[in-house]
């Protein structure tokens, strides 16, 4: 179903469920004006259709100890399918990178990576990510402070 075909029910069911992932069916329909078993039929319409991928926790980087949020320019000298490949794959084994993105302009890859402090973060620069297959450059702009968390996709 293309997004144009969600209707304000749906697009709010998915709103509330942005903001709690947790929420009960009863607490849902009652949120979006619906009765329980409507609700839980879009709900699983929506599932089904691909909308929502999946359920999980928002985690405290600061209750974890990772104080060091940074997001790094990687840039590589040889442009070949197979090293990207491999690169990519063992980016995906990497759990202190939260994300990894496949960029145009001066870099080839942005990843946003957590860290407990600097010395942590400047071990893993040297042990693992400049050793990463294809890696030749890395920028890294450390965040002072995070502004505007993830609040979850625009519905509007």
């Amino acid at each position: 179903m293309p997004a144009d075909d969600l209707d304000k029910t749906d697009r709010a069911i998915l709103a509330a469920l942005q903001n709690d992932g947790r929420m009960s069916n009863a607490r849902l329909a009652e949120t979006v004006g619906l009765s329980e078993t409507p609700c839980a039929r879009r709900l699983k319409r929506l599932e089904n259709d691909g909308y929502i991928d999946q359920y999980r926790a928002m985690l405290s980087r600061t209750a974890l100890g990772l104080g060091v949020v940074a997001f790094v320019h990687v840039r590589f000298a040889v442009h070949d399918r197979a090293t990207a490949t491999r690169f990519e794959r063992e980016v995906q084994a990497i759990p202190r990178i939260l994300s990894c993105h496949n960029v145009s302009g001066s870099a080839d890859y942005v990843l946003q990576i957590v860290a407990r402090d600097l010395d942590d973060y400047g071990a893993f620069m040297r042990d693992e990510l400049r050793c990463l297959p294809g890696v030749t450059s890395v920028e890294s702009a450390l965040s002072l402070r995070e502004v505007k968390p993830y609040g979850g996709l625009p519905l509007s």
